[in-house]
């Protein structure tokens, strides 16, 4: 401790330099410590994308493409899925809810999805968390639309506001339903998921504006008007996906199975859960490469500090003399000058997170508006303390090598001039 001590006036004594130091450790712990707050917070939230839902059915291709255009509205549906073996399913003794799916049109570089007021009742993200309207009412007409909360920030678009719906899913469309405008009805609250990126439409009315329409076009001569389409059978004859809620978890992979082995189409049952783990696997590479960058950027800054001890032993030669001349002994020196690498680590250290939980308190709110992600501001986790004791245990081994070289000189040198 008495070392420590003057390890410590030794610091204050240099303190200019010894705050710099501490600064350059300060910003590449917080740099670490923020890459793996965010890595870990982006893996729950990535996670909790969708909850509560048991199985999604799509037609048969691969469980990522099928949770990709499903969950996230990325890419497309190899095929349909037919209403009659939706409705079969659906049906099953084992089946609490289904909610179904169709897509394949767009507003404005924003994914459209066709649904049911099942989509509002049983759709959960996070932690079971309901789907709320921060304004208006879910549709309940053939041309109402629920808007994502992005959609409607992004877009300017206010309740009782009219759009219309693009063929296809491109950001600029000259296949416009313009004939038949959607009415927005409600805007849903921020989720944080694809959710805030969709338009939200009624199963019949997707049906509507495609009455008049065969293989991605236009009949020509049959234009039907929206209030005749309203009028006409508007019942789906095929679906994109569907997503199921299960009465009992405990059938979950008997049910999997069966639709797995269906007879009437190809149809596949993935589990959300094992999907989004498998997916999110695919991107551990980056995940790593930027957490080894961190990681050098810590390293980097341990190595400026032990540059600046290094660098100032000359200055110190005769200092050490005095400290010698005095009586204390080479191991003493030795600890001095590790302790003050250990010191300058620990400040660092602490006053990384000092900056991390203080710009997570000012800038936590805008990163979630921004970005959907919510960073707990909860004490660090078993891992980040074990990243931190990481760091502090290689900034004293460092510590040791200015100590190591103090250790080496003798009061003669100490005390011998250089010219």
């Amino acid at each position: 401790m008495a070392m420590l001590k003057l390890a410590w006036c030794s610091l204050l004594n240099r303190r200019l330099t010894a705050l710099l130091t501490v600064f350059a450790i300060a910003i590449s712990v917080t740099l670490l410590l923020g890459v793996e707050k965010i890595r870990t917070e982006a893996r729950s939230s990535f996670a909790s994308t969708i909850s509560g839902t048991d199985l999604i059915v799509g037609a048969r291709s691969g469980e990522i493409q099928l949770l990709l255009y499903s969950v996230f509205r990325i890419g497309n549906a190899t095929n349909n899925i037919s209403w009659d073996s939706y409705q079969k399913i659906a049906s099953h003794r084992r089946v609490a809810w289904t909610i179904p799916i169709s897509l394949g049109d767009s507003h404005r570089g924003f994914r459209v999805m066709g649904t049911t007021t099942d989509y509002f009742k049983h759709f959960r993200y996070g932690r079971k968390k309901p789907l709320e309207l921060a304004k208006g009412e879910p549709f309940a007409g053939v041309y109402d639309a629920v808007l994502g909360a992005e959609v409607a920030e992004k877009l300017g678009y206010q309740v009782g506001q009219k759009i219309v719906i693009a063929h296809g899913l491109g950001s600029t469309s000259f296949a416009k339903h313009d004939d038949k405008p959607f009415t927005v009805t409600g805007i849903l609250a921020a989720t944080g998921t694809p959710v805030d990126r969709t338009v939200h439409v009624s199963l019949q009315g997707i049906e509507a504006i495609h009455v008049d329409w065969k293989a991605g076009v236009q009949i020509a001569g049959q234009r039907v008007s929206a209030e005749e389409a309203e009028k006409m059978d508007l019942q789906p004859k095929q679906i994109t996906a569907f997503m199921v809620g299960l009465k009992s978890k405990l059938g979950t992979f008997h049910l999997q199975r069966a639709i797995n082995q269906y007879r009437q189409e190809a149809l596949l049952a993935v589990l959300p859960g094992v999907a989004l783990q498998q997916l999110w696997d695919m991107m551990a590479p980056a995940e790593q490469a930027l957490l080894t960058i961190s990681g050098f950027v810590v390293v980097a800054g341990l190595i400026g500090m032990l540059t600046v001890v290094l660098s100032s032993l000359n200055e110190r030669r005769r200092e050490m003399a005095i400290l010698r001349s005095v009586g204390a002994r080479p191991w003493q020196i030795f600890l001095l000058l590790s302790g003050e690498a250990f010191l300058l680590t620990l400040l660092g250290i602490l006053a990384g997170l000092l900056v991390l939980y203080g710009g997570l308190g000012l800038f936590g709110p805008w990163l979630e508006a921004l970005t959907g992600l919510y960073i707990e501001m909860g004490a660090p986790s078993s891992s980040q303390l074990i990243i931190l004791a990481a760091v502090l245990i290689l900034g004293a081994v460092l510590g040791m090598i200015p100590g190591y070289q103090a250790y080496r000189q003798s009061l003669t040198d100490g005390m011998t001039i250089r010219i």
